[in-house]
């Protein structure tokens, strides 16, 4: 059974100004695995891998019907490569739950659909 489906959209440009602005972003959004990740890349890669993540943790946080907030950060959320370079969600961990992600990306956007079954 579904328990929640969530769909996120973001444009790469918004997050490459985010980051020259403050290149503390990164940290804010990206857990230290998902940093190391991160840093695997070069240039526009590396603003379309966070974008990704950013668009990927809010989808989840989406599906998962609580938002960002009290509940949830975007640092209780890691989402890592799987060994065929799938995005796969760790944590959190949901007894009984099985988390599906999908992201992709363009030149100009990135987007993430994540699907929660219980």
């Amino acid at each position: 059974m579904i328990k929640g489906i969530g769909l996120d959209m973001i444009d790469l440009d918004r997050i490459r100004q985010a980051v020259e602005q403050n290149p503390r972003f990164i940290e804010r959004i990206l857990t230290t695995e998902e940093q190391n990740l991160y840093l695997k890349y070069t240039g526009s890669r590396q603003v379309e891998f966070l974008a990704g993540r950013f668009s990927a943790k809010e989808a989840y946080a989406k599906a998962n019907g609580t938002g960002f907030g009290k509940e949830l950060s975007f640092l209780d959320v890691e989402i890592l490569t799987g060994e065929n370079g799938e995005p796969r969600l760790l944590k959190p961990q949901k007894a009984g739950e099985t988390v599906f992600v999908s992201i992709t990306h363009t030149g100009r956007s990135a987007a993430a659909q994540v699907i929660i079954e219980i």
